[in-house]
């Protein structure tokens, strides 16, 4: 059972959960009271978007990450869905674009301004229409940009590359699964999916209760879970292990966990019970640190595993425990965290009973605090794509861009800020968003403070603007360099002067002298 205690030595073992207090946390969300088993909240570094309760059509928050305390009733929402909205994602590589779906049969792509949402905003840029019955599910591809997977109660799985001309799209790129003839196949139905760490393969769970890899390009079907004591209900690509992860209940319907092989899902290679609860449970996976983490939907516990290549393939390490149940939740991506304060995972809980949503932070205690672990932060996934969407429809496979999260060496200003700066840059940090993982800093303010006002796919004018700064500085350099010379001259100017007076009286003095 997963209470068992691991003695196997890891650097993990000590893990614990850290929820933010009341004044930290996003007070007075109204929570959707909707049943579908999805999250309901996505985040990133700019903003955290939590899909909220609404009368007549359906509606979506999106508050700045810093924007914590209590929320107001009256803040300005995203309501341009007519039904229920069902699901909400960021787009990986773009901060301000975010995905939702609904009851009213569409996919809306939203662009949200840089200082935030500052009036209900019912436009949206793009309108995805395709299914004829409500969409439960959607997911941006991991590498490649502007592709996004939507599935519906229609049987529809369809893949949309969302940088189409016109505000309205409706012929996907890609039909993954459809019915044929009228037939609604059970396995097109789906219930969860994950692409693997490149793209070129998706893991889907089905109305069936079975685990499929399909590839999405073709929807051809390469493998099949034929397990009868499993029931799946959520499905995760394990990556870098070649492994893949499935939650749902066993033949006595307890909650239960498997681990498969995705080239055989003949037979799975580790099967555990958990408990007798009925909540849904959803798994997340740091390929960073390899480790797992199991939240049931209506549970106040979060367990945390340690996943490896070979066998027991997974060790149990300990859980959070708290009193207040989770709806949904939220994940930050590891650019976001603190890794100042050895952050290396966050949560954001719904708590629908408190209109709650309640940072949690998962934590390694070090000795040296504040100092960068090189062993907890290797290269990750950032928020560059490696391809664009026709080279991945062409057959390309890549893998993730990866970044580092080491924080930016410190270089100081050496030049005082005039009255004028420090109120630009007084009115920039209440508009800052947290746009990289490293705590921002004294140094380079000014242009730290002007790229959160940047999209995150100009890099090049960040770079520019970065390069101007630079010039500036050298500029500052040498503008001292000359005044100092200058003063120099000056001064020894005065010199010569002052000497040529004192010869002079002495001449006068002499000739003065000798007169008398």
């Amino acid at each position: 059972m997963s209470w068992r205690s691991s003695f196997r030595c890891s650097k993990f073992r000590h893990i614990f959960g850290k929820s933010a207090t009341k004044e930290h946390s996003y007070d007075g969300v109204p929570i959707t009271r909707s049943v579908h088993d999805n999250h309901y909240c996505s985040a990133n570094p700019c903003f955290i978007a939590v899909v909220t309760e609404c009368t007549g059509g359906g509606s979506f928050l999106v508050l700045p990450i810093h924007h914590t305390g209590r929320v107001d009733p009256q803040h300005p929402r995203v309501c341009g869905h007519s039904g229920r909205v069902l699901d909400v994602k960021w787009n990986p590589f773009d901060d301000y674009c975010i995905a939702s779906c609904s009851e009213d049969c569409t996919v809306k792509i939203w662009d949200i301004p840089v200082c935030g949402v500052q009036q209900n905003l019912t436009k949206a840029r793009k309108t995805l229409i395709g299914h004829s019955r409500r969409v439960g599910l959607i997911e941006w591809h991991p590498t490649a940009e502007n592709l996004l997977l939507s599935a519906a109660y229609d049987y529809k799985v369809l893949l949309w590359d969302v940088s189409q001309a016109g505000a309205v799209i409706r012929y996907p790129v890609r039909v993954v699964l459809m019915p044929i003839h009228h037939r609604y196949p059970s396995e097109a139905l789906l219930l969860s999916v994950s692409f693997n760490t490149d793209g070129s393969r998706l893991a889907v769970t089905s109305k069936d209760r079975h685990v499929r890899v399909l590839d999405p390009r073709t929807g051809k079907i390469l493998q099949v879970s034929s397990s009868s004591s499993h029931k799946a209900n959520k499905v995760l690509y394990i990556g870098g292990l070649k492994l893949l992860l499935s939650t749902g209940s066993s033949s006595w319907n307890h909650r239960q966990i498997v681990l498969w092989d995705p080239d055989d899902l003949s037979e799975p290679l580790y099967e555990e019970d958990l408990d007798g609860s009925a909540g849904v449970l959803f798994p997340f996976y740091d390929p960073d640190t390899h480790m797992l983490y199991l939240a049931g939907k209506g549970d106040g516990n979060i367990r945390y595993y340690e996943l490896s290549a070979e066998k027991p393939y997974i060790s149990y390490l300990t859980e959070y425990r708290s009193l207040l149940p989770q709806k949904g939740l939220g994940v930050m991506p590891k650019r976001g965290l603190d890794v100042t304060a050895c952050e290396i995972f966050r949560f954001y809980r719904l708590i629908a009973i408190k209109d709650l949503v309640e940072p949690l932070s998962m934590i390694i205690p070090r000795k040296e605090s504040g100092i960068f672990q090189e062993d907890l932060y290797p290269m990750t996934a950032g928020n560059q794509a490696a391809m664009t969407a026709q080279e991945w429809l062409l057959g390309v496979n890549r893998g993730p861009v990866l970044m580092s999260l080491k924080p930016d060496p410190r270089v100081p200003n050496p030049y005082p800020e005039t009255p004028a700066e420090k109120g630009l840059v007084r009115q920039l940090s209440s508009l800052r968003f947290q746009s990289s993982p490293a705590a921002v800093t004294e140094i380079g303010q000014d242009f730290i403070e002007v790229k959160c006002w940047i999209n995150n796919k100009t890099l090049q004018k960040s770079f520019f603007l970065f390069q101007l700064l630079q010039a500036f500085y050298k500029q500052q350099d040498e503008i001292r360099g000359l005044k100092e010379e200058l003063h120099q001259k000056d001064v020894s100017s005065q010199t010569v002067r002052y000497q040529k007076f004192l010869s002079d009286t002495f001449l006068y003095f002499c000739i003065f002298t000798f007169c008398r």
